[in-house]
C-alpha cells in the first residue's frame, strides 16, 4: 500500500518536565506541523505549547460522567482526522507513548489501517523513575506488573518470591474507567486477596514519581493491614517486595551441570 502524505509520531514528554524529554522526541516536535497533547499537568501543556506553534490539548475530551472509552476513541478520531488532511502531527503523552496510553496504540494502528506513516518513539515511564527511585533492580528477583483494576478482577498466579507492581491502584475497582478514585470496600477487596499471598505485617510501598524538577518523589512504606486507610492518588502505585526465597530448581541445574561437563569432554 502507498504511503499517504500525512503522518504520525507518538512521543513521551517522561515524567518529569523538561528533563526527561529526548532528543529524538523534541525532534518529532519541531519537525510537526501540528501537535496534540495528553499530559498531566497545565504546565506541561503551556511548555510544549512554547514549543510550537500549533499545540492543541486534548485534555478538552475528558467530561464528567463520560466513559474512558468514548473518551479516548474520540481523542484517536481527532489526531487522525489531521493526519488524513495531509498533516505531519506528532502526539505528546505523559511518560511514556506505549504504557498505560492506549490512544496511541490506537491512533498509530489505524494511521498504519489506513496507509500512512505512523511510529512511537521510547520515552521514559513511571516505571524507569520507580527503579532508579527505589533502587530496584527488576532482573535480581524478577517484577510482575498489573493494573490494579485487572489484577483485583482476574485470576493471577502471583508469584511472592518475585516483587509485585501494581499501577493506578488510586483508582482500584473502577471497571468503568470513569471516577477519579474508589473508595474503601474496592480498597477492602484488594487487600483481602493480597492477604490470601502476603502476611499482614509485609511492608509495601506506595509511590509517586516526581513530575516537577522541584519536587520529591514519594516513598511510602506500610504494611498490608494498613493499606485500607492510606493516602492515595490518581498517580499512585504500590509496590510489594518478594516475601519468600525463590526456590531453587536442582533438577534443571543438575541438567546444566550435566551438559557443561560434556562440553569440556
Amino acid at each position: 500500500m502507498t504511503k499517504q502524505t500525512g503522518s504520525l509520531v507518538c512521543v513521551g514528554t517522561g515524567m518529569m518536565l523538561g528533563g526527561h524529554l529526548t532528543p529524538r522526541a523534541r525532534s518529532a516536535i519541531s519537525l510537526s506541523e501540528r501537535l496534540f497533547m495528553a499530559v498531566s499537568d497545565p504546565i506541561v501543556e503551556k511548555w510544549l505549547e512554547n514549543m510550537h506553534p500549533d499545540a492543541r490539548s486534548l485534555q478538552v475530551f475528558y467530561q464528567p460522567g463520560c466513559p474512558r472509552d468514548r473518551t479516548y476513541q474520540r481523542m484517536v478520531e481527532t489526531i487522525l482526522s489531521s493526519v488524513r488532511k495531509g498533516i505531519r502531527v506528532c502526539a505528546a503523552f505523559y511518560g511514556h507513548p506505549g504504557v498505560f496510553a492506549c490512544v496511541a496504540h490506537r491512533a498509530v494502528e489505524a494511521a498504519h489501517r489506513a496507509g500512512f506513516s505512523a511510529r512511537m518513539e521510547a520515552a521514559i515511564s513511571a516505571a524507569d523513575c520507580l527503579y532508579a527511585d527505589l533502587g530496584i533492580d527488576p532482573g535480581k528477583w524478577g517484577c510482575q506488573h498489573y493494573e490494579a483494576t485487572q489484577f483485583l478482577t482476574r485470576k493471577r498466579e502471583v508469584d511472592s518470591s518475585a516483587y509485585l507492581i501494581l499501577w493506578q491502584v488510586g483508582v482500584v475497582g473502577d471497571e468503568t474507567h470513569s471516577r477519579l478514585s474508589t473508595g474503601k470496600l474496592e480498597r477492602q477487596l484488594l487487600q483481602q486477596k493480597l492477604l490470601r499471598m502476603y502476611p499482614e505485617d509485609h511492608l509495601m510501598t506506595i509511590y509517586e514519581a516526581a513530575t516537577l524538577p522541584i519536587s520529591s518523589f514519594r516513598s511510602e512504606t506500610i504494611p498490608v493491614k494498613k493499606f485500607v486507610t492510606v493516602a492515595l492518588s490518581q498517580h499512585s502505585t504500590l509496590v510489594v517486595p518478594p516475601a519468600r526465597t525463590c526456590e531453587v530448581d536442582h533438577e534443571t541445574q543438575q541438567l546444566l551441570a550435566k551438559s557443561r561437563l560434556k562440553e569440556q569432554d
